[in-house]
């Protein structure tokens, strides 16, 4: 188990200003406007924009490139005011925690280069290349091959569940630049490059809508001897597993802090419904049946928030926190479903109503015990690496 250390955990409200802000910039984007895009498949570009120009984007990036430099903690609480507000941070969270693997393992000129440009929305690095059709969460048995040709790489394979690479100009791709029998370690001969998408459509790179449950503008994507800059790496060759894993932490709590969001939206929507509709003369909330599962799953999402914290106050301490990452993210992903359940199912035949928007949250607070890490490989990160029990399969 983790080594016991003292960290500080702000306890209430934190960073105040920062939620009245992201609260002030979501109501211009209500539940119509969620709707729409929804109608058309389109992509949020007037809301990622208005969060880009409010500098929420470029939260976690220092200043010197532009970005105001703010802990973890501080870009947790904008992911989950967007998602307490009603709103769907899917469009453009992965900026977030794919830019730490540019800003911890790339080079002086790509940090030079690229993070100014991200931190003003003049470049959007949203898509992130890892999962395979055929590998899944075994990343090691990754297929796609890059082949170093002189100063350029060659890239061949496919990609799937690449959300938002339609509207990103760059893309973090992992491949394998060493065939996996020629590897000591099934985790060596993996790269990651910083991909710049802008020049590529059509000459080798092909990318083909995924038409999915939530509108998270997913693809799939096509290398086909796809010719990159040898500039492209981040940091050494065959490290890149490392670098990607070193991100995954942040990601966890990221999501989690998306998720706390649902479960806020969907315990405030049904705690004002309940105790709005009157049936037999009386709020439908003074029943204990409708009562119970909403109280329940507010407790639940108030332990999975102190995880989440404790996660933020370890990783800024610069200690390990991969187990309450993991774990707070599994218990955030939990909380958010059994809220979206409990309100549902309080809303009777109107939850199923589009212009409540609670079917639309409903489906997209599912897809977190899913993505980007399942429960149960969570689960299975604790039991064998956390608590020590032999090696499931």
């Amino acid at each position: 188990m983790t080594e016991s250390a003292v960290v500080h955990i702000e306890a209430g409200t934190d960073y105040a200003d920062i939620r009245d802000s992201v609260r002030r910039v979501c109501a211009d984007f209500p539940g119509a406007y969620w709707r729409t895009l929804e109608e058309t498949g389109a992509y949020p570009s007037e809301f990622v924009q208005a969060l880009t120009d409010a500098g929420f984007l470029g939260a976690l990036i220092p200043e010197e490139y532009g970005g105001s430099g703010m802990p973890l903690r501080a870009a947790a609480v904008i992911l989950e005011e967007i998602h307490a507000s009603g709103c769907n941070a899917g469009a453009c969270h992965a900026q977030m925690y794919t830019m730490g693997t540019v800003l911890r393992h790339g080079s002086q000129a790509q940090k030079d280069l690229y993070l100014p440009q991200i931190a003003t929305g003049t470049l959007r690095l949203q898509a992130f290349g890892v999962t395979e059709p055929t590998t899944g969460s075994d990343t090691t048995k990754l297929k796609t091959r890059a082949v170093r040709e002189g100063d350029r790489y060659v890239v061949n394979g496919q990609k799937v569940w690449t959300s938002r690479a339609l509207y990103s100009d760059l893309m973090l791709l992992l491949a394998r630049t060493t065939p996996l029998e020629d590897c000591a370690r099934k985790s060596d001969g993996l790269s990651v490059f910083l991909v710049d998408m802008r020049q590529l459509k059509g000459k080798g790179l092909e990318i083909r809508k995924l038409p999915a449950m939530v509108n998270h503008n997913t693809t799939e994507i096509f290398f086909d001897n796809m010719r990159i800059p040898a500039s492209s790496l981040i940091g050494e060759e065959g490290k890149g597993l490392k670098y990607i894993l070193d991100g995954m932490n942040a990601e966890r709590i990221l999501v989690g802090a998306e998720c706390i969001g649902d479960a806020r939206w969907f315990t405030d929507t049904a705690v004002q419904y309940v105790s709005e509709r009157r049936v037999f003369d009386r709020p439908i909330g003074q029943n204990q049946g409708v009562q119970f599962p909403i109280a329940k799953a507010y407790a639940e999402m108030q332990a999975a928030d102190l995880v989440l914290r404790r996660a933020c106050a370890r990783f800024a301490a610069g200690l390990p926190c991969g187990e309450d990452a993991n774990m707070g993210k599994l218990l955030a992903s939990e909380a958010s479903w059994h809220a979206a359940e409990a309100c549902l199912q309080s809303h009777g035949g109107f939850g199923f109503a589009t212009e409540y928007n609670v079917e639309r949250k409903w489906r997209e607070t599912r897809l977190y015990q899913v993505a980007p890490i399942s429960s149960n490989l969570i689960l299975s990160y604790v039991g064998e690496h956390i608590l020590g029990m032999p090696r499931s399969y």
